[in-house]
């Protein structure tokens, strides 16, 4: 016969979120799954109400009591939860009613969605982004070889023309296809490996901080809400430099855009979260940093293929900013995410603050 002590193991390792309510829909039980899923203590929380532990729509709460009350189980897709770190949450959970010595107990069963769902699009979104580079590499190799060939007549050309005055022409030729040089090579981006080494990440947003302050003269407000607790990461500070201040950059000129007078604010924002998970690879603990803008939104139609080189909401843009901080926080195991609808651009970008991470 299974005693009580194998019945504790056996939720214990459970990889399913597993938490017991009693009739009042105060915690009895949490197994570790559940505390990872939740970032709470399972022992701390103990005799604390549903709504104290996580929080949903009322008609859920109703749900709940609904079952106690007639013994009935359910089960709610895709439903939205916010934790107490405030992180929401996309989760199925199973509520099955269990009759014990003459009350009843719910026991929930919980499946992240979100993390699957992010496993989702990152895979879709890495494998267009590798898609897009051989394109661009095998576009730039047609575009670099005939320019070269351009290049040399046009300065030989200019050797043998009888009047100097006629190098201007050559010169005109010669400098649009140095242009277009630089310009492929910034589409293909740097081949060089971050240097990492051990960096503060505020010292990161400080820096971009003050070159805003000196590109904006003080027309934009920065606010800032650090987590001091964050350890340093080990990154290439002068990458991670170069891809905040992309996303900034872009929010600067996004503000412009708007009506002189609503006053624009940026504002850098740090967290630490656990148990994370990128790509497949789940991390202990991962530095979330966010710039959030109140410009006016990026169009629906470009969200989808924001970070593809030459896609651009400006007329006079390269569109290569983001495609660069993009492949730099890939090039550090990391993620960038992006949401905006007008009045709230808000951009993501996950670090692992940790070297060694176990597959998801």
């Amino acid at each position: 016969m299974i005693d009580h002590a194998l019945h504790r193991l056996l939720l214990d390792n459970l990889t399913t979120a597993t938490l017991l309510l009693n009739d009042e829909l105060r915690l009895e039980y949490m197994n570790p799954a559940a505390e990872m899923l939740l970032a709470i203590s399972g022992q701390r929380s103990h005799g604390q109400f549903i709504s104290e532990l996580f929080t949903e729509s009322p008609e859920a709460l109703n749900a709940l009591h609904q079952a106690v009350v007639q013994a009935h189980p359910f089960t709610k897709r895709e439903a939205h939860l916010t934790s107490l770190n405030g992180q929401s949450l996309v989760v199925d959970y199973a509520v099955t009613p269990i009759l014990s010595r003459g009350t009843t107990l719910l026991l929930l069963e919980v499946h992240p969605r979100d993390r699957l769902l992010r496993i989702s699009k990152e895979e879709a979104q890495l494998s267009k982004q590798e898609t897009t580079k051989m394109l661009v590499r095998g576009l730039a190799h047609e575009i670099k070889n005939p320019l070269g060939g351009i290049r040399g007549a046009a300065q030989l050309l200019a050797r043998e023309l009888p009047a100097t005055e006629l190098r201007d022409y050559t010169d005109v030729i010669i400098e649009e296809a140095d242009r277009l040089r630089n310009l492929v090579d910034r589409m293909l981006g740097s081949n060089k490996l971050p240097a990492l080494s051990p960096t503060n990440i505020h010292e990161v947003l400080e820096r971009v901080c003050s070159l805003v302050d000196l590109e904006s003269q003080g027309s934009i407000t920065l606010v800032r809400d650090y987590d001091p607790s964050i350890p340093e990461l080990l990154v290439d500070r002068e990458q991670m430099i170069q891809a905040v201040l992309n996303i900034v950059r872009n929010a600067m000129q996004a503000l412009a855009s708007q009506p002189e007078q609503r006053l624009g604010r940026i504002t850098l924002r740090t967290r630490s979260l656990r148990q994370f998970t990128i790509g497949h690879t789940r991390h202990r603990l991962v530095c979330k940093v966010e710039i959030i803008d109140n410009g006016p939104g990026i169009p629906a139609e470009l969200q989808e293929t924001l970070f593809y080189p030459m896609v651009s909401g400006r007329a006079d843009g390269t569109g290569l900013g983001l495609a660069i901080t993009q492949t730099i926080i890939s090039q550090h195991q990391g993620l960038i995410e992006c949401e905006s609808h007008p009045g709230h651009t808000l951009f993501s970008i996950f670090l692992p603050l940790e070297q060694g991470a176990a597959p998801s």
